[in-house]
């Protein structure tokens, strides 16, 4: 097949800074974790090279990832192992929600605002943003009616708003870098509808590289969904690309998750040196 397209993708990700920690938390989310959560630090290095990434290079980050406490490392003999730490288990639990079921929240027609205090904004507004409240003033923050307020905020000050649909959105772009994320999506589809056509048009990939392919694609994918407050149509801009961006995505990584999960099986080894199984809702991704 012409390699144009994955190379391109290459390209794109080797022009930004060295994020190579980043790749392994997305393999972790992506891969990993549906296989029980731990693997050999073998299989993580077949899978760089594939990305040229030099063996140093892979077991630096493991290192930081762990000191950082987001792995834990067992050794069994000379092998070393690595799973996922407790507070990365729950930040991914949180992630695969948003990026594969992706289920817009029910829009009501009006948003809640919340009204915090001075003394307690610092407290609150990590824990709100968390959840996808917006804030289009300091101290002033708002969601669709009838998302769950955390219980930082519980002694916020709650009122109803609404307005006309042009209102309506004027508010959710204050109060969401809405533009920002829209662009994101745009150069995401630039990136990947390359592949997505040679895809459709028939084009093979190696196993390890429909396994490289699939990591980038939900790499670049995800760090601009967990960015997405993931709002109601209705206030959202009329020519937003986050349903285009997902088609895309959801169709390449269709095409890709049978020789991807292939190439796991044969290399994705556990503690016991036997190879880490499949899990059967892979194949169903993007679906619901």
């Amino acid at each position: 097949m012409s390699r144009r397209a994955l190379d391109l993708i290459l390209d794109h990700v080797r022009a930004e800074p060295s994020r190579t920690w980043s790749i392994i938390v997305t393999i972790y989310g992506d891969a990993i974790v549906p296989r029980g959560g731990s693997v050999w630090l073998g299989t993580l290095l077949a899978f760089f090279r594939g990305l040229d990434v030099a063996d140093g290079v892979v077991r630096t980050a493991m290192s930081r990832l762990a000191a950082d406490g987001w792995l834990m490392r067992t050794r069994v003999g000379r092998n070393s192992f690595y799973r996922l730490a407790e507070k990365g288990r729950e930040t991914f639990a949180r992630a695969t929600e948003h990026i594969y079921r992706h289920r817009p929240p029910e829009w009501h027609g009006h948003f809640d605002m919340l009204l915090i205090e001075t003394g307690a904004r610092e407290g609150a507004r990590s824990a709100l943003e968390a959840d996808g409240f917006g804030m289009p003033l300091p101290g002033v923050f708002v969601a669709p009616a009838g998302t769950g307020v955390p219980e930082e905020a519980a002694s916020a000050l709650r009122l109803d708003v609404s307005g006309s649909a042009e209102e309506q959105r004027a508010l959710a772009a204050r109060a969401w870098p809405l533009e920002q994320t829209a662009e994101a999506y745009r150069r995401f589809i630039d990136t990947f509808e390359p592949l997505a056509a040679e895809l459709q048009a028939g084009a093979a990939l190696t196993d390890l590289e429909a396994m490289v392919a699939r990591v980038l694609l939900i790499h670049d994918y995800r760090r601009i969904v967990l960015r997405d407050p993931i709002l109601p149509s209705a206030i959202l801009p009329e020519d937003w690309p986050g349903l285009a961006a997902r088609a895309v995505c959801a169709d390449i990584y269709g095409r890709l998750v049978e020789a991807s999960e292939r190439w796991l099986d044969e290399n994705a080894v556990g503690e016991d040196g036997a190879p880490l199984p499949g899990h059967p809702k892979i194949t169903s991704r993007f679906k619901a």
